[in-house]
């Protein structure tokens, strides 16, 4: 039996999953949560063999949780699950080595086939997105320039920036100009966009 766990915060989804999958004879779904803050907790009590988690959660994103689940219970293997299948979206997540990646309006049997496939070791991608991956640019932005970016689209500006990353507040300004500069943006928010877009925020 294949124990899971789903990270789902849209209640009806969560709902429909667990429902879905309850129907395999050889899944068995021992827990649900809304958050990303509730994944690592309810694991370790838990104990899953696969987590099929949401992408997009309130608390931690799910790549985060996923990065964390594979640091502090390498055990246990993760299955992301995306409306937006977007390359640069992907890359992050293979990167962060999650087991599996998988878009939300997949059929039923592709879902439980996935959660088969991580269970046993595999990395299971959905096909076209992996062909897109291959073919889509790759980011400009060094692991620096995507977390100054990440703070600022939370709304952060320069100052808190740089309390948040020990820099200075000029040195986020730079940074910043850089990132602008790189992805032919318009100005900051046009540069969040573009890469909230591409998939590498």
């Amino acid at each position: 039996m294949i124990r899971v766990l789903i990270a789902e915060d849209m209640h009806m989804v969560r709902g429909a999953l667990v429902a879905l999958l309850n129907l395999e004879p050889d899944v068995d779904v021992v827990a649900e949560v809304a958050s990303g803050d509730d994944i690592l907790p309810t694991a370790r009590t838990a104990n899953p063999d696969v987590c099929v988690i949401d992408i997009d959660l309130p608390g931690k994103d799910g790549l985060t949780a996923a990065t964390e689940l594979h640091e502090q219970l390498p055990q246990c293997r993760t299955l992301i699950l995306t409306s937006l299948g977007r390359p640069g979206t992907l890359r992050r997540a293979l990167a962060a080595r999650v087991g599996g990646f998988l878009l939300k309006d997949a059929p039923a049997d592709k879902l439980a086939n996935a959660i088969r496939g991580v269970a046993a070791g595999r990395r299971v991608v959905d096909g076209d997105l992996a062909l897109a991956a291959w073919d889509g640019a790759d980011c400009p932005l060094t692991g620096r320039e995507i977390e100054v970016l990440q703070l600022a689209a939370g709304g952060l500006n320069a100052v808190d920036i740089a309390a948040r990353l020990y820099l200075s507040a000029g040195t986020v300004r730079n940074y910043l100009t850089t990132i602008v500069s790189k992805l032919n943006a318009r100005n900051r928010v046009d540069a969040i966009r573009i890469a909230r877009e591409a998939g590498w925020l």
